[in-house]
């Protein structure tokens, strides 16, 4: 196979867009959004989700498109935009969020075969952990055997995870009754600004779980067969989900109560087509939940082990982490990325509540790299910089302001506590950042902004380890 038949061609980098947002997320997606909103504020927490994630799709289809050399994505675009610290931690916050993610896909998809199989219920006793670790290792030799052959499982993965998902939507449809979805739309007491308001940034950590990966042809640029598909796949791939998601979760509000919705187990689209067709709906959905996750799980991985490498290769990372091996495979970044997920699936055991605390931390990680993207596409055009000269740029200009102030909401909408844990992971990276300038031998000297920042996360850290020693926080 020739070089630039290994490469990634529009459909596998779809695949990969899709694929990974279209993980354990969607097939809970429902119960997760009617934990904190009725009907009314889902609608309105939509458009708001779609006007900014969209946003942030475009941001990063112009990116590529403005900016062709930088074929390291998120990381690439902060550090070019904001210095090399902010693009390290612009890696290193998504390189947490990918293998934290894949922690919270354990947690889902063992739940989802103790459906079938008593001995896993729950997704964190011994024998899920167990599970989930062969799993982890099966993923790990896959992905050693080159990014090429991993990228083509994943697409025929994305297939076969779309099919029950359409089934559900075809007869929930069907089944949808009006007064069940109108029941309390604004809740039990009626319309205010504030119990709304709520409701809809309940809403926000939840909607953006199930659109991280929006950015996985970016991440994956370096390996494209051609430049343009980047964007091209970024968009038709949020788009088509983007559709997909909100018609599960308002769907789901038509058939069940908010309430009934709330308390389900994992996976919430099961019991609610079981609610509709019987027993064999929820096995049809769990089914679809076990190929959903193990596609999502290997399309993360791939971008949990993609951009500490690249990251090594640009000398920011410690420099061990840029090798490859005879397959092309970014080999010791897999094996440290995959590492340490064992070591939090070990956690498992001693957390309640693995799944949703480990996606809200995932999603909190990933802030920071979404809104330096989002920031660098309003420098360039406020700069001009990437533009020719008199070329129009008020239509990129707005959409990076709306990616921006997205980006901005999300971080009020997570919440002060998963800030402060984030930055708990974020603090010690300082060290890591420091080690590998020293190792690649560049002297650098920290501006003053690098060094605030850098004040900023350690008392951060600090302030949520006292939060968690005075049960403050909790876990």
């Amino acid at each position: 196979m020739s070089e630039d038949e290994k490469k990634l061609g529009l459909v596998a980098l779809i695949a990969l867009v899709v694929g990974s947002m279209v993980g354990g997320g969607a097939f809970n997606l429902a119960g997760d959004i009617a934990l904190g909103s009725n009907s009314g504020a889902a609608i309105i927490g939509w458009i708001i989700t779609g006007i900014g994630i969209v946003a942030l799709a475009f941001v990063f289809q112009n990116l590529t498109q403005r900016k062709p050399e930088l074929d390291s994505g998120i990381y690439s675009y902060a550090k070019a935009g904001f210095g090399t610290f902010l693009g390290f931690n612009s890696a290193w916050g998504y390189w947490l969020s990918a293998f934290l993610g894949n922690v919270a896909y354990a947690t889902l998809v063992f739940s989802s075969i103790g459906y079938f199989i008593p001995m896993f219920e729950g997704g964190q006793n011994v024998a899920s952990i167990i599970g989930a670790s062969v799993v982890l290792w099966s993923v790990h030799f896959l992905v050693l055997r080159g990014v090429s052959s991993a990228a083509l499982i994943n697409t025929v993965a994305t297939i076969a995870k779309v099919i029950p998902i359409f089934l559900f939507i075809i007869i929930a449809i069907i089944a949808f009754k009006w007064d069940t979805f109108s029941f309390e739309f604004w809740g039990s007491e009626g319309f205010s600004w504030a119990s709304v308001g709520e409701q809809v940034r309940s809403m926000m950590l939840v909607t953006l779980w199930v659109f991280i990966g929006v950015e996985g042809a970016v991440v994956m640029s370096g390996r494209a067969r051609n430049r343009s598909d980047v964007g091209k796949a970024t968009v038709i791939g949020l788009i088509s989900v983007l559709l997909i998601y909100i018609l599960i979760s308002l769907l789901s509000l038509g058939i069940m109560s908010r309430e009934e919705l709330a308390n389900l187990p994992n996976p919430a689209m099961a019991y609610v087509l079981e609610e509709i067709v019987g027993k064999w709906g929820a096995i049809v959905i769990n089914l679809g939940l076990i190929i959903s996750v193990m596609g999502a799980w290997l399309g993360w991985t791939l971008f949990a082990a993609e951009l500490p490498y690249v990251t090594a290769k640009d000398k920011v990372f410690p420099k061990w982490l840029a090798k490859e091996n005879k397959n092309h495979a970014p080999v010791n970044s897999l094996w440290l990325t995959n590492g340490l997920i064992q070591l939090f699936l070990i956690t498992l055991l001693f957390s309640e509540a693995a799944y949703n605390f480990m996606f809200s931390l995932a999603t909190s990680a990933i802030l920071i790299p979404y809104m330096l993207s989002a920031f660098y596409q309003v420098k360039l055009t406020m700069t001009g910089e990437g533009y020719e000269v008199g070329e129009k740029r008020i239509k990129e200009k707005v959409i990076g302001f709306i990616a921006s102030i997205y980006a901005l909401w999300l971080v009020y909408a997570a919440g002060i506590s998963y800030l402060l844990l984030t930055m708990l992971l974020y603090a010690p990276g300082i060290i890591l950042y420091k080690r590998a300038l020293k190792e690649n031998g560049i002297q650098k000297q920290d501006t003053k902004v690098e060094k605030s920042l850098m004040i900023a996360f350690v008392v951060l850290a600090v302030i949520a380890i006292g939060g968690l020693v005075t049960g403050r926080i909790t876990i």
